[in-house]
């Protein structure tokens, strides 16, 4: 394991009591992980079922724990949550996407970095951009804000949320 200290980005998403959810998640990883970077808050409809809208926000840190153990430290966060893993899309009270691990690229059975739902969707992309504009893709090589700025979320809206983070 490496000593050197590594800024991530996790996606963190919920629609069922994401008011409660969002806060109790950003409080246990702050418990292992603080400080915490935390974008704005977005709504945003559910992509690929039908279900409540999403509140979506992206969190950075520094952390020296290595991409598969910090997936398990996730989980259960998510667990800790309430979240129960079932089929791929649907509601959910809990779901933090391990999106960037400072400029790794990698393909592992479960792990994907960077996870492609950066260039995919708005509730990922605008929030990271918010927090780590001046940041580049570690593949493409552009930065977050220039990603977001061509950007085209016509069919994604987005729209900020208050809550108390």
């Amino acid at each position: 394991m490496s000593s050197a200290a590594h800024t991530v980005y996790v996606g963190v998403g919920s629609n069922i009591a994401p008011r409660e959810h969002i806060p109790d998640a950003l409080r246990r990883m702050a418990d292992q992980f603080a400080p915490l970077t935390v974008s704005p808050v977005y709504t945003c409809p559910a992509v690929g079922f039908d279900g409540a809208a999403f509140l979506n926000l992206v969190v950075g840190f520094d952390t020296v724990v290595e991409p598969l153990a910090l997936v398990d430290t996730l989980r259960d966060i998510e667990a800790r949550c309430g979240r129960r893993r079932q089929a791929r899309s649907g509601s959910r009270t809990m779901d933090l996407d391990l999106l960037l691990y400072g400029d790794r690229v990698m393909d592992a059975p479960g792990l994907r970095l960077p996870r492609g739902d950066i260039l995919r969707y708005a509730f990922v992309l605008k929030p990271l951009a918010d927090i780590a504009g001046n940041r580049r893709h570690p593949v493409n090589g552009r930065t977050y804000s220039e990603l977001w700025a061509a950007f085209d979320a016509a069919d994604q809206p987005l729209q900020a949320v208050d809550l108390p983070v």
